[in-house]
């Protein structure tokens, strides 16, 4: 049975996304902000800013204006970076079938977004701007998976997690295929902060990866990048019990272990390339403190989203008074106040 679909944002991994899912017969629209890649997408099949490299199926169509890609839909996938999501949700309250609530509404964005009462978990957010039909409804669909390799039909997992088992079955029906294994889950929350916090790990392990490489190597090794990364799943652990995740198993499933692993290690993962170009290209030297960064993040040519959610996960674990050393160490880092080196000497003191 087709379905019809919208796809917000068409960056890598929303273009991915909209691929797999007309790939399997659906009719699919994506809605690119920019107008020159729905032309592309539209005339060549490509996206070759995001997506270089990959054949988009002749059928996926794209659309600049969101009120008009999302109106009608049975499903819409919000796919947009976080520091923009907000804005285009509130562009989507117009569209009569979302007001009328008849689209089932799936996140793939990660990270959490500002409010008037600071840092927030995405699907919480965005009940409280759209109708009450939507109310323990949404679904977010996280896991270990690159776009890089996911729309080259590499074998990954994904969870599809939501308070409405229902729900998260029918977006586990819409996106998987023998390529594309999903999963269902009702920890959204605990879901939902292991997306966003293996950002700010993977950041740290970028450092740590290049200082190993560029002469620290007697320091630094292989058993210290473990190190680095269980205690940042323990880091997680904590903040996402904390914050009302559900089952504990959630960080030892793909959604947790297995994103940080893949977010850290993987030469696709932007939070990892960005935290060796803190070593390599010294790329924090033109920004004074993390707020001109998030400012002028557009400079680096590409967003890693892990900056934006530094600074949220440090209120954050000051709020629920939580020790969390990798990721407060990174947020003074970005914030011009600690040296790597000196960050990674005083997380190893403060392990012991």
């Amino acid at each position: 049975m087709r379905s019809n679909v919208a796809v917000l944002g068409a960056g890598a991994w929303g273009t991915t996304v909209a691929k797999v899912i007309a790939d399997k017969g659906n009719d699919v629209v994506i809605w690119c902000y920019e107008k020159e890649t729905a032309e592309e997408i539209n005339k060549k099949h490509t996206n070759s800013r995001f997506l270089p490299g990959v054949k988009l199926p002749e059928g996926l169509r794209a659309l600049n204006d969101p009120g008009e890609a999302a109106g009608g839909k049975e499903f819409i996938i919000l796919a947009l970076p976080s520091l923009f999501l907000l804005n285009a949700v509130k562009q989507l309250l117009a569209v009569p079938s979302i007001r009328e609530g008849q689209s089932a509404i799936g996140v793939i964005t990660k990270g959490f977004l500002e409010t008037g009462n600071g840092p927030r978990l995405i699907l919480e957010t965005l009940e409280d701007y759209l109708p009450g039909f939507y109310r323990k409804s949404l679904v977010y669909i996280a896991g270990p998976s690159h776009a890089e390799e996911v729309s080259r039909g590499k074998i990954t997992g994904l969870i599809a997690a939501s308070e409405s088992a229902r729900n998260s079955i029918r977006f586990r029906y819409l996106l998987k295929s023998s390529r594309l294994l999903v999963f269902a889950s009702l920890d959204v929350r605990g879901v939902q902060v292991a997306a966003a916090v293996k950002n700010v790990i993977a950041i740290a392990f970028g450092i740590l990866d290049a200082l190993k490489t560029a002469g620290s190597g007697d320091m630094f090794g292989d058993g210290t990048e473990s190190l680095l990364l269980a205690a940042g799943l323990n880091e997680i652990q904590a903040l996402g019990m904390a914050m009302g995740a559900t089952h504990p198993e959630t960080f030892t499933s793909i959604s947790g272990v297995g994103d940080l692993d893949v977010t850290c290690r993987s030469v696709f993962g932007r939070n990892r390339r960005f935290g060796r170009e803190i070593i390599e290209k010294n790329i924090l030297a033109p920004f004074r403190n993390l707020e001109d960064l998030l400012a002028r993040i557009g400079e680096l040519g590409y967003l890693p989203e892990g900056v934006a959610a530094a600074g949220y996960v440090k209120v954050l674990s000051e709020k629920y008074k939580l020790s969390m050393p990798i990721s407060t160490g990174l947020y003074h880092i970005l914030n011009r106040e600690l040296k790597p080196v000196e960050f990674l000497n005083s997380f190893l003191t403060d392990l012991a």
